[in-house]
């Protein structure tokens, strides 16, 4: 067999999300995050838009950005339904990320629709699992919310906006079996 689609096969069957909560303290090196990040420049997008963007959050950015995450649940969640283990979340999950990519999108109405655009991005994100996968690193694309309010922290323009938070970190899990049904469940074959 090709030993390419072999290889291929095997990181995209592996890919698992691999939750904050399981990263270990070793720093991610920028190389590595720029690998990551050139993979997602490869992914399809029609008439070359090339939507994707993304803010790197490192560092003490990760704790302003935890911090964002709080305020914008207190402000944004009715006292009645509010939860301090929620709101406490935003700062653990935050902490325990190496690194945080912000998943926006810079959409062109005038060229595409936004599913077009959003599509592009989501090929990309896959990408950089995959990427990340290769590499050893644990990721996870959380999309709560709250990220609808993200755009002043992200210093987005009124054309963009964030689609999610991409949080990676080394980790020593255990690979595990995929939870997958059939393929040929999910086929439907047209011949004549």
């Amino acid at each position: 067999m090709n030993n390419t689609y072999e290889i291929i096969s095997r990181i995209i069957k592996n890919r698992r999300s691999i939750f904050p909560a399981s990263y270990t303290e070793k720093e991610i090196p920028v190389e590595v995050i720029e690998q990551i990040l050139e993979s997602a420049n490869y992914a399809p997008s029609h008439k070359l838009t090339q939507p994707w963007r993304f803010t790197v959050i490192r560092k003490g950015g990760k704790a302003k950005l935890g911090e964002t995450l709080g305020q914008l649940y207190q402000a944004n969640v009715p006292a009645e339904k509010f939860m301090q283990k929620k709101y406490d979340s935003f700062g653990e999950k935050t902490a325990q990320a190496s690194c945080i990519l912000a998943i926006n999108i810079q959409f062109s109405p005038d060229k595409l629709p936004a599913w077009e655009e959003i599509a592009a991005t989501a090929c990309a994100v896959q990408n950089m699992a995959l990427t990340a996968e290769a590499l050893n690193v644990g990721a996870y694309w959380s999309s709560p919310p709250l990220i609808d309010h993200l755009g002043d922290f992200l210093g987005l323009a009124p054309n963009e906006k964030c689609y999610g938070l991409f949080y990676m970190g080394y980790h020593e899990e255990e690979s595990r079996e995929a939870n997958r049904t059939p393929m040929a469940e999910k086929v439907t074959w047209i011949e004549g």
